[in-house]
């Protein structure tokens, strides 16, 4: 199955309730007047893609239509592509990882899928050649380390864990010592996700990121958010307090192929000005994929 495609299929159920919402309005208005305006914003933000950027997203197409001498729905619909796939280029699309070693501090709330995801990244990145390793840094949740062990030997890749209750900080420390001797390209940490008690969540990332400053200085290292796609716009409330705590420099949205809430993609990524840099489509290792916003937009709408 090519790229595209398995976008596409990942997207069905997004893809379902925007044609029968958005599909509606370019379908059912002959011009361009205030009401099918105001139905399209209407639609989109029941597509979850938020009033902020719902309302952006429709004054950008009244002002191309304006400029442009659009008359027609269909050539509507084709410039309202063009202003989404705009919205989504926010940033470098793809990791910056060129040290050895280089760091993903992987962060999010638990249960949005962040070890599954450091698995996929993990075969991903070896079937590229790359030598990984795998730091448990969420010590505060029993099965989090042993689920890393299950994908390092699936994967190949190496893992550092320390007993359950241990300091993350440690078992990070530990990480960097061991991927200098091993000659790791990127280290892929894992870290705590409860928000319950934010002051503690950001002195234990914050302690973190200062190990790693600290004992590699000159590495390149992205602060890879991981959201459900399924929780709509609770992501984005997510990602705006993870934004404050860590300096988030990507996100990863999983489940989209679960959820009919695939607009909350755009949301995030222009309400927060962070690049998305990978969608889940589906269990398997390849369906984490590289994010495309131009195929994004063309397989949602």
């Amino acid at each position: 199955m090519g790229f595209f495609s398995k976008i596409k299929e990942g997207l069905t159920k997004t893809r379902d309730a925007m044609a029968a919402t958005l599909g509606n309005v370019f379908s059912g208005f002959s011009e361009l007047d205030d009401e099918f305006y105001d139905e399209l914003e209407e639609s989109m933000i029941l597509a979850d893609l938020g009033v902020e950027t719902s309302t952006k997203a429709v004054e950008r197409l009244r002002r191309a239509a304006k400029e442009q001498h659009i008359k027609k729905t269909e050539e509507a619909k084709n410039a309202l592509k063009d202003i989404l796939a705009d919205m989504l280029n926010v940033g470098d699309l793809r990791l910056r990882l060129y040290t050895r070693p280089s760091v993903v501090l992987v962060i999010g709330v638990n249960g949005v899928g962040k070890t599954t995801t450091i698995g996929k990244l993990a075969k991903q990145m070896i079937d590229d050649g790359k030598k990984v390793l795998m730091c448990a840094g969420d010590t505060f949740r029993a099965a989090a380390a042993d689920q890393l062990e299950i994908w390092a030997n699936r994967t190949g890749a190496d893992l550092v864990r320390q007993d359950e209750g241990a300091d993350p900080a440690s078992v990070v420390y530990d990480a960097i010592q061991a991927a200098k001797a091993r000659n790791v390209d990127v280290i892929l940490c894992d870290t705590a996700g409860r928000l319950h008690n934010k002051a503690n969540l950001m002195n234990e990332l914050n302690k973190i990121s200062r190990i790693i400053d600290r004992e590699l200085p000159f590495a390149d290292k992205e602060v890879l958010l991981v959201l459900d796609g399924t929780t709509g716009q609770n992501g984005l409330i997510q990602a705006k307090q993870f934004k404050e705590i860590a300096g988030v420099t990507a996100i990863a949205l999983t489940k989209l192929d679960g959820t009919a809430k695939g607009g909350i993609v755009i949301a995030v990524a222009d309400a927060l000005q962070i690049p998305v840099k990978f969608i889940g489509v589906g269990e398997k290792a390849e369906d984490l994929m590289p994010f495309n916003p131009r195929e994004f937009v063309d397989a949602l709408l």
